[in-house]
Parts: structure tokens; C-alpha cells; sequence
């Protein structure tokens, strides 16, 4: 597949984007003081950071909950810890979302459930400074920021579009931009280029924004919305995998300089209740703004070749977007 060349997006690239992403950064989110009582929400990634923010989140406004991790033993503990403060049911499912067949199996899981699922929020995500490829033979960035949430999306989209309702929130980031000129379809595992971990990251978050134009129209139709939002630049436990000098800088540099994290667990809050996201669909926010992403995520047919070779790479059963 032949590699966008920088005049493509070049001339789409405004300065007011930018500086809108710089003032928005500074915002404080919009806040929802709805309840969510019995409402199911699963999050994805929910024993740290983020993840852990928004679960208790919803837990504290009624939702119950089905987390998706990779620990049972930080699983158990959240559970005991959600039920015991807030009285709702805090329910998780082990697997690893760098491996497509765990991917697979929590997606039958959820699928097989009868209980609707009235939020799903795909928060699991890591930041790898050194390329490492999975057993299946894929970036591992790549495949938990991009594959295993499109592999989930497709695999409950019967489920999803049968209920009649249901929000889909994607936590991307403003780390998208860092693939300015759009993916290289023939070098996603960095096999051809040299690896940079700004760069493998922000093309699995430009893949995701990419696709998430395809679900929306898929879902749309059903009731079903689908948006991405950049957390706000706060301390999350990213990065945990990478060398004890990383870690030691992020820890006494990165974090020292970094917002709450419960201003992302807000945003994601808003964007998942909020009366005023009610059938909004396929936009991007930066915490609960919305806002243009870079014009790659905008370019509709690159949307339609990364969601076939995604169709490929996890050899999901295609539903198929129309052009």
C-alpha cells in the first residue's frame, strides 16, 4: 500500500486547530451530576489511572459495572472495594487485550450476556518506548489501542445495535497528530522504519479515530453513538512497562506537572450521561470540548483501507461499511 506522502494533508492543516487543542487543554470538562442508576458500564483498563477514576465514577452514581483487566488479583480488590463503598455490583473478566484471542473471548463474554449494555468505554491502553511484537506477530501498541477495541466494537455490534440504545466512548488522545501524514498501511509493526514510541502510538490512535467514522455511520442508525475524547494531559499509570529510568522520570518530571485524574473520569462521566450528548455521534473532544482532529482522522478512504486490513489482521467477521 503506497505511503500518504506529506501534500496530502499538508494543505488541511490549520494553525486555529492547534491553538484551540492548547486553550481546551486548560479547560476544566463539563460536569454531569445525572445518576446512572442500574445502568451496566464496561470499562475497559479499570484497575489503574484512568480506568479506576471512571469506575468508581459511575459506581458512586449507581452503575453497576463489568471491568476488563488483565490482573485477578487487582481485579478481586477493585470488586471488594466498589461494592463494599458503593453498593452496586463491580463484575470483571481476565484477559489480556495485546492478545487477539483474549480480545475474542471477553467479546463472546459480553456478547453471550443478556443484560444490555448501556456504556462501553475502551480505556485500556500502554505507551512502549522500544517496539515489542506480540506472539500473533503485531505491534503490541497497536493492537491494545486500535485492534482490541475495533475487534470488541465489531464483535458486540449485533448486540449493541439490538437494544435500541447504548454510548460507545473511546479514550483516544491529542497523541493522534503524532501520525501528521497518516498511517503506513504496509509498516503497522514497524518492521521498515525506526520505531518511535510517539510515532507507533499516535497511528494506533489516528486508526482508531479513522474507524470510529465507519461505526458511527454503522451504528447510528440503531441508536447506538460512538465518540472519542483526549483525557486531558493527567497522571495515569501508562508507561509502567517500560525501563526503571523511564518510570523514575515520569514519577519525579511527568507527574509533578500533570492534572487530576479525575478530570478525565469527569470527562468520560459527561460524554457518557449528559443529556446534551444525547444522539451525538462521531465527534472528537478534548475532555468534554469538541474539537477537530487532525485531518488524517477526517479522510474517509483512508478510514476505509485501515478498517479493512483491521478486518484482516484480527479476522473478525466483517460488517461491511458502505462507501
Amino acid at each position: 500500500m503506497k505511503h500518504r506522502m506529506l501534500p496530502k494533508y499538508f494543505k488541511d492543516y490549520k494553525w486555529s486547530n492547534i491553538a484551540a487543542m492548547i486553550k481546551n487543554n486548560r479547560r476544566d470538562p463539563g460536569i454531569c451530576k445525572d445518576v446512572f442508576r442500574d445502568r451496566l458500564v464496561v470499562i475497559s483498563g479499570a484497575t489503574s489511572g484512568i480506568g479506576y477514576h471512571t469506575a468508581r465514577k459511575f459506581a458512586s452514581h449507581g452503575a453497576r459495572l463489568l471491568c476488563i483487566n488483565r490482573n485477578e488479583e487487582k481485579s478481586a480488590a477493585l470488586r471488594e472495594e466498589i461494592e463494599r463503598e458503593f453498593g452496586v455490583r463491580c463484575g470483571y473478566i481476565i484477559a489480556d487485550l495485546s492478545v487477539l484471542k483474549d480480545v475474542r473471548r471477553a467479546a463472546e463474554e459480553l456478547r453471550s450476556m443478556d443484560t444490555p449494555i448501556d456504556v462501553l468505554v475502551h480505556n485500556a491502553g500502554i505507551y512502549l518506548t522500544r517496539r515489542e511484537l506480540t506472539d500473533e506477530g503485531f505491534d503490541r501498541m497497536f493492537v491494545v489501542h486500535h485492534l482490541a477495541p475495533f475487534m470488541i466494537n465489531i464483535l458486540l455490534s449485533g448486540k449493541l445495535s439490538s437494544q435500541g440504545r447504548a454510548r460507545i466512548i473511546l479514550v483516544n488522545s491529542e497523541g493522534h497528530r503524532f501520525a501528521a501524514w497518516g498511517l503506513r498501511l504496509d509498516d503497522l509493526n514497524w518492521e521498515k522504519r525506526r520505531y518511535s514510541g510517539l510515532k507507533s502510538y499516535g497511528s494506533a490512535k489516528l486508526a482508531q479515530l479513522q474507524t470510529m467514522l465507519l461505526f458511527d455511520e454503522y451504528f447510528r442508525p440503531a441508536g447506538v453513538t460512538i465518540n472519542a475524547m483526549h483525557p486531558g494531559a493527567v497522571k495515569s499509570e501508562t508507561g509502567q512497562e517500560n525501563s526503571a529510568f523511564y518510570r523514575w522520570v515520569k514519577r519525579h518530571f511527568f507527574d509533578k506537572v500533570l492534572r487530576p485524574t479525575e478530570i478525565a473520569s469527569e470527562s468520560i462521566y459527561y460524554l457518557a450521561v449528559s443529556r446534551d450528548l444525547e444522539g451525538v455521534s462521531g465527534k472528537f473532544f478534548n475532555l468534554t470540548k469538541e474539537e477537530e482532529p487532525a485531518p488524517p482522522a477526517l479522510d474517509k478512504n483512508a478510514a476505509f483501507e485501515i478498517w479493512a486490513r483491521s478486518i484482516e489482521m484480527t479476522g473478525v467477521p466483517g460488517i461491511i461499511p458502505k462507501r
